[in-house]
C-alpha cells in the first residue's frame, strides 16, 4: 500500500479515537457526566420514568451514548438558578434558614431548587403521621368504628382526649390525626388496623419503602422520640407526594377545620394554609429530639413545589422563606425560557451521534444545525 494511502487511514483513524477522547474530557461531557443522576424524587408513580431501574437510559438505545437531563420523558424545566437575577441568592437563604435538612422540589419535574443535608437522617415527630393517615384511609371505611385502648388513650399530647373503652368513627379520627396531629387517635387506629403499634409501624416502614422512602423507619404510629426511629427531608417530600395524590387525603389536608360526629371542633396546625398564598396541604411537627419539622405542597399559577425541613428553630420563617425563594426562581425561569423562545434561542441538548467506531456529542440547535465538538 502507497505510504500516503497509509498515513491518510492512519490519520482518519487518530481523528476519530480524538474526537471520542476529546469528547469525553471536555467541560461539555464532563457536565452532562454530573448530572446523570438527576435529583428526581425516588418515586416510580409520578417521576421515575416507566421501565426505568433508577440506572442511565441511553438516547436512542445507544450503547454508551450520554443521557438526556432530565430524561426525555420527564418534563424539562431550564435551570431554575439561572435566570434569577434579583431574588435572593442561595447563600442569602442558607443564612436565614434554622433548618438542619431541608429540600425544595419543584413538583411537576422533581428537580431539586434548593436543598441542604436532605438527606440526613432525624426524628421526624409528627410529619411520620402522613404515613399513618394514608394507611388509614386506604385501610377504613369512614364510618368504621374504632376502639380506643388504655394505652391509646393515655398517650400524651398532642391529642384530642378520646376516652377508654368507647368507639370512634375512622373518619373522625384521620382528621383528628391529619389537622390536630392527634396522639391517641393515630394510636387507636394503629391498634385498629394491625392489633398493636409495634406492628401497625413496621407496616409504615413497609410501605415507605415500597413508596420510595428508603432512608425511613417507623418504630411508632405518633412520631414521638424512639431510638432508631428516622426519616429525611428526601423522604418526606416523597411521602407526601404520594399522599397528596389520594383525593380524600388532600382534601383533608387542605382544611382549616372540621367538626367531628363526637362534638369536637379539629383545627389544623398547618397554619401555613391560611399564612402563606399557595399552601395546598401541610403536616407540621415538633418533639425536643426532633425540634420542628415540616412537609407540605404549595402550587400558584402553574407552579408547584414540595417542601420537607427537619430541626428547625423558627419553622413558620424557614418556611416562608423558602416557598417565596421557589416561586421567584420558578417564575424567573419562566420568563427566561419564555425570552429565549421569543428570541430564537433555546437552551442546546446532549444528544448521542453514532461515528462508525464510537460516539461524539453534538449540540443541535434550534436551527437543526449540528457542530461536532
Amino acid at each position: 500500500m502507497p505510504f500516503v494511502t497509509k498515513n491518510y487511514i492512519a490519520l482518519i483513524v487518530l481523528s476519530v479515537l480524538l474526537l471520542a477522547g476529546i469528547g469525553q474530557s471536555s467541560p461539555v461531557f464532563a457536565a452532562s457526566r454530573s448530572n446523570r443522576h438527576p435529583d428526581l424524587l425516588n418515586s416510580r408513580h409520578k417521576f421515575l420514568p416507566e421501565n426505568d431501574n433508577g440506572h442511565d437510559r441511553d438516547v436512542n438505545g445507544l450503547p454508551g451514548s450520554v443521557t438526556l437531563f432530565p430524561p426525555s420523558d420527564v418534563k424539562q424545566r431550564p435551570d431554575l438558578r439561572v435566570y434569577r437575577k434579583d431574588a435572593l441568592s442561595e447563600e442569602q437563604l442558607r443564612k436565614r434558614l434554622s433548618s438542619r435538612s431541608v429540600i425544595l422540589m419543584d413538583g411537576s419535574t422533581g428537580q431539586v431548587i434548593y436543598e441542604q443535608s436532605p438527606d440526613h437522617p432525624a426524628q421526624p415527630a409528627s410529619t411520620i403521621k402522613v404515613l399513618t393517615g394514608l394507611i388509614a384511609i386506604q385501610t377504613l371505611q369512614d364510618r368504621d368504628l374504632v376502639p380506643v385502648s388504655r394505652r391509646a388513650a393515655n398517650m400524651p399530647r398532642s391529642k384530642v382526649y378520646l376516652q377508654r373503652s368507647m368507639s370512634y368513627r375512622a373518619d373522625d379520627l384521620i382528621n383528628a390525626v391529619l389537622l390536630s396531629s392527634a396522639n391517641d387517635a393515630s394510636v387507636a387506629l394503629a391498634e385498629k388496623i394491625a392489633g398493636s403499634e409495634k406492628v401497625f409501624s413496621k407496616l409504615m416502614t413497609h410501605k415507605a419503602r415500597a413508596w420510595g422512602a428508603t432512608n425511613t423507619v417507623c418504630k411508632t404510629a405518633t412520631g414521638l422520640t424512639v431510638r432508631g426511629q428516622q426519616t429525611t427531608a428526601r423522604d418526606l417530600v416523597v411521602l407526601f407526594n404520594r399522599a397528596m395524590e389520594n383525593e380524600e387525603f388532600a382534601t383533608r389536608v387542605g382544611r382549616s377545620k372540621v367538626r367531628t360526629g363526637f362534638g369536637k371542633v379539629l383545627r389544623n396546625h398547618n397554619k401555613a394554609l391560611w399564612e402563606i398564598a399557595g399552601t395546598e396541604g401541610g403536616k407540621t411537627g415538633y418533639t425536643l429530639a426532633a425540634r420542628q419539622t415540616y412537609v407540605g405542597k404549595f402550587k400558584r399559577g402553574g407552579d408547584e413545589m414540595l417542601l420537607a425541613l427537619l430541626g428547625s428553630e423558627t419553622m413558620w420563617d424557614d418556611i416562608k422563606n423558602l416557598v417565596n425563594y421557589g416561586f421567584e426562581a420558578m417564575a424567573a425561569s419562566d420568563e427566561g425560557r419564555s425570552a429565549d423562545k421569543d428570541s430564537g434561542n433555546t437552551a442546546s441538548i446532549l444528544v448521542p451521534v453514532s461515528l462508525n467506531s464510537g460516539y461524539a456529542l453534538q449540540v443541535l440547535s434550534d436551527h437543526k444545525k449540528a457542530s461536532v465538538l
